[in-house]
């Protein structure tokens, strides 16, 4: 039997899981990446370590296995997405660090952009809001900020990518700079109906084409590993930003569908077919995918800190010793005592996408223990993805159930808070790795291994359903409880 290999790239880890043609996982490998903080809001990584520890990672789990190279039918490719790399085309090296999807230094050149008017254009033409999160604000930034680099981007020497781009130029010994009608999506300079990059989006930002790579569909041929890194040489015939590689992995195929994954953010997409609706609520248009038939389109509502929550109460609180730690503690208690936490550390994303708000934490009281406050964490990521979801409501008309995924849906108690916040079934899949699991089934299918999206709709899957509890009445004074904590949180500017 030929094997899948996901490679997993996110902003925490790099990882890759081996699969076989039942979409059944059979081993997988991590290393952590580490991220940057040098100022306040800056956040940066090491591209090549990006690029090490995946491939450390890729020759882990084929060792793990022990299976050969040469018995893998296709690599699949998901990635961190909006995160940015330089690298020069003559040595392969990079230019800068990777500029990842969190970080809001650019900011400023959004202001100045958003004063000259050209809001409603990038929104129009890209599907996206002017923002810090999209690659060429931060492509912009390093241009302006470096004047050799804007020389030598200017005469050709260099290339720019997202994660994606840049696994595929190395993976491919440096033949391949190519991207994916969903990454490509998240630039701010795709024309999100012709799927192709525009020329009057790239000068908008002083950005020059020749740095951009080839746009191509999610299924199909981005070349073949270079022999000499895994053993042999292995095409690689998928590629997705990591959320739409979820989307696909939960085998959400039609449109209507709808899942969220919990990671360092929150991640909610509805799938829209073959039409880009345009949201009236703050959510953002992009493309799912393209299987080499047209692009697909969803609606995406993006949290900046689900995850993350937990993991700056271990890190930089010290609270909890882990995620299971935190479960256990949110659990001794039966609600936060009254404390709200808004989670606006790096700004508020969608629907409200307010750059300058900062978090918050509110109701405390004398008798608030850790307990309270690692309960109002879990309750938080749940508000906030609550919020999306009343957005998508409206946009849509009505949601069905809501598929979960991700390393943070492990928690029963945040599945369940997130079932009785919205009124929405919860679906969770007993393997919560969706995204992994998304970029096998996308190269399997680029490599012709399945026929259609109809036979990926017939491998079986095993899930937990959540059912809401709550009085409708309770979910409606809770929600009006959260906006009050919302707008204090936006009076706090940076």
């Amino acid at each position: 039997m030929p094997y899948l290999l996901a490679l997993d790239q996110g902003t925490h880890a790099s990882r890759a899981v081996l699969y076989d043609l039942h979409a059944t996982p059979l081993a997988q490998a991590s290393h952590p990446l580490v991220s940057l903080y040098p100022h306040p809001g800056f956040v940066e990584q090491d591209a090549e370590e990006i690029w090490q520890t995946q491939l450390q990672s890729a020759r882990a789990v084929l060792s793990t296995a022990g299976v050969p190279a040469s018995d893998v039918a296709a690599i699949g490719i998901a990635n961190q997405r909006e995160t940015t790399i330089v690298w020069d085309v003559r040595t392969g090296a990079p230019r800068t660090p990777a500029i990842v999807w969190q970080c809001r230094r650019s900011k400023e050149i959004c202001d100045n952009l958003r004063s000259k008017g050209v809001e409603d254009l990038l929104r129009e033409r890209t599907g996206l809001v002017l923002d810090p999160y999209f690659s060429a604000t931060k492509l912009a930034w390093l241009l302006q900020n470096d004047a050799d680099l804007r020389k030598d981007a200017e005469a050709g020497d260099l290339r720019f990518g997202t994660v994606d781009s840049w696994l595929l130029y190395r993976l491919t010994g440096r033949k391949v700079h190519a991207t994916d009608a969903s990454n490509a999506s998240r630039t701010l300079l795709m024309d999100l109906k012709k799927g192709q990059f525009a020329e009057d989006l790239a000068d908008l930002f002083g950005i020059p084409l020749a740095l951009l790579p080839e746009i191509r569909p999610s299924v199909g041929e981005f070349g073949t590993s270079d022999p000499t890194l895994l053993g042999a040489a292995i095409p690689i015939t998928g590629v997705l930003g990591d959320q739409q590689a979820a989307l696909f992995g939960q085998r959400c195929f039609h449109p209507g569908d709808v899942k969220n994954t919990y990671g360092t953010g929150a991640f909610l997409l509805a799938q829209t077919g073959k039409t880009p609706v345009r949201s009236g609520n703050g959510l953002l248009t992009t493309v799912a995918w393209d299987l080499g038939d047209g692009l697909r389109y969803a609606l995406e509502g993006s949290v900046f800190l689900a995850g993350g929550i937990l993991e700056w109460l271990q890190a930089e609180l010290g609270l909890v010793s882990g995620a299971e730690e935190a479960e256990q503690l949110a659990r001794s208690v039966p609600d936060a005592g009254g404390v709200l936490l808004v989670p606006a550390h790096s700004g508020l994303g969608a629907p409200h996408w307010d750059a300058g708000a900062r978090g918050a934490i509110l109701g405390l009281s004398r008798g608030t223990t850790k307990a309270h406050l690692t309960r109002a964490a879990f309750d938080a990521i749940a508000y906030r993805t609550d919020d999306v979801l009343q957005a998508m409501a409206e946009d849509l008309g009505s949601l069905g159930e809501l598929r979960i995924d991700g390393g943070v849906a492990h928690s029963d108690l945040l599945a369940q808070l997130q079932a009785d916040l919205s009124g929405l079934t919860v679906l969770r899949p007993q393997d919560v790795e969706t995204t992994a699991r998304g970029a096998a089934l996308a190269a399997g299918l680029g490599a012709g291994l399945f026929r259609s999206t109809d036979d990926l709709l017939q491998l079986p899957v095993s899930e937990r359903r959540f059912t809401p509890q709550w009085k409708d009445t309770d979910r409606s004074a809770l929600r009006s409880r959260w906006r009050e904590a919302l707008n204090a949180a936006r009076r706090v500017r940076q």
